[in-house]
Parts: C-alpha cells; structure tokens; sequence
C-alpha cells in the first residue's frame, strides 16, 4: 500500500476494524472498494434483506456506525492506499487529498451498495446494473460526491459513497424504466 504514513502507536478495536473494513474484506491487496461493494452486494443477497422495513433502519445504523468507525481507522491508517486505488484517485480525482481515506477501509462502500440496491426490483440484471453504476459513481466521485468527501473523518468517507449509491439507484430506476420501452415498444406497468 502506498500514502501517507499513519501516526505511530495507533491501533483501533477489533471491533472497529472488523466493521470499518467490511469484515476484513477492505483488506484485499487490490480493488479493495470493488470487493467492498462485493460485500455489500452478497449481504443484501440475503432473504431478509430486500424487505423495506429490515433495509432501512440497517442503512442508517451501518451508516452511522461506519461514520465512527471509518473515522477511527482513517486516524490510525493516513491515507494508505492499494496500488489500484492510487492509481483511480490520481486518474479520477487529480490533487492531494484533503483527508485521509485508506482503501481498507470499506464499509462506505457496503452502505452505498445498499443504497445503490434498495428497493430495486430483484433480478440479475437490476443487480448487475446497480453494482456497475455504484462503482462507477464512487470511483468518478460526481458532485456534490467529491464535496462532501472533503468534509472529512468519517463523515466524508460515509457521504460520497451515499452519493454515489443514489445516483447508482437512480441510474438503475431509469435502465429498468427504458429497457421495456426498447425490447417491447411500450411503456412499463
């Protein structure tokens, strides 16, 4: 990994890391905010997981706790960086960061895939489609993404990816809308 060197004698919870990285996933030695969202993507895979009233109060309470958590980790890490996202963030989001935001950290990236996916209907094809998007928007970082990333600790690395996973939603809403339009020349029931 590469960055800015984290402050010594630092070293967050168990507890904190286990949820900031996404059950260690974040740990991954390339990609890590793809296999993040891979995450994020096989947790809502989960029956109970498309049901409205489970969905919601787990965003906002994984949001919250990943705002405190990925504020601590990001204390302890700088902004460390695999290879892949220094070289995405030097591409797509020119400049020296603001804020630290190390690539193990991915429960941002868990929380927007839940946005990205939430009440879409089920179907390979929505799924697929809201994980590409949600990449997308997270890597590209549209505003106001990249504004509130600058906001900084844990509020700045939850928000972007917010962000992102509405845009990704949107996007999605609007392929499921249009693709009857093409494949059966009407508008969709």
């Amino acid at each position: 990994m590469s960055g800015s060197v984290p402050p010594e004698g630092r070293r967050s919870s168990f507890l904190v890391r286990l949820v900031a990285t996404g059950v260690y996933s974040g740990y991954a030695p390339w990609a890590s905010g793809t296999f993040g969202s891979l995450a994020g993507l096989l947790l809502f895979l989960l029956p109970w997981a498309w049901n409205p009233a489970v969905l919601l109060p787990l965003i906002v309470v994984a949001f919250c706790a990943g705002v405190y958590t990925a504020g601590r980790v990001a204390l302890d890490e700088g902004h460390r960086l695999t290879r892949s996202a220094a070289a995405a963030k030097a591409l797509f989001q020119p400049g020296e960061p603001v804020h630290a935001d190390p690539s193990i950290v991915v429960i941002d990236e868990i929380v927007g895939m839940w946005i990205a996916l939430a009440w879409i209907p089920p179907g390979a094809a929505a799924v697929i489609a809201s994980f590409v998007f949600f990449r997308l928007f997270d890597i590209l970082k549209p505003e106001p993404a990249r504004s509130l990333e600058r906001i900084g600790g844990g509020w700045g690395i939850m928000l972007d990816d917010v962000v992102a996973g509405i845009y990704a939603n949107a996007c999605t809403r609007c392929i499921l809308f249009l693709i009857p339009l093409f494949t059966r020349g009407g508008v969709p029931g």
